[in-house]
């Protein structure tokens, strides 16, 4: 009893440390809802498929690692592949889910990027 007691003690507070961890964007990828960039192609990677079973590249040959800001001016660096090099200095908009990261862009507007985003723009 005492041991099965102690095994479900375990499992609890590994959850909770999991839960919290996420919540705090402790762990990498876990930033969640609408981010925007300013793209920088000097901060484009090309990428190969490592040919194995699952390819971890999606399939895309480019990959971009940029600095990003929400709604609310917080910043988060994130990486997402395309099929293609995109336009220096383009605006995007992300969408943005915990664990998977960036499932959707497109590109804006100066005057549709949130006004907490507007002076970071050129950093």
């Amino acid at each position: 009893m005492n041991k099965r007691i102690v095994a479900v003690a375990i499992v609890v507070l590994v959850a909770a440390v999991a839960i919290v961890a996420f919540r705090w964007g402790i762990i990498p990828g876990t930033a969640s809802g609408t981010y925007y960039t300013q793209i920088d192609n000097t901060k484009v990677e090309s990428q190969e498929p490592n040919g194995g079973v699952i390819d971890f590249t999606g399939g895309m040959p480019w990959r971009y690692t940029l600095t990003c800001y929400n709604e609310d001016g917080d910043m988060q660096e994130l990486s997402f592949g395309t099929e293609r090099q995109l336009r220096d200095g383009a605006y995007l908009r992300l969408d943005v889910v915990p664990i998977r990261g960036v499932i959707g862009w497109r590109e804006v507007q100066f005057d549709e990027l949130p006004s907490a985003m507007q002076p970071h723009v050129g950093e």
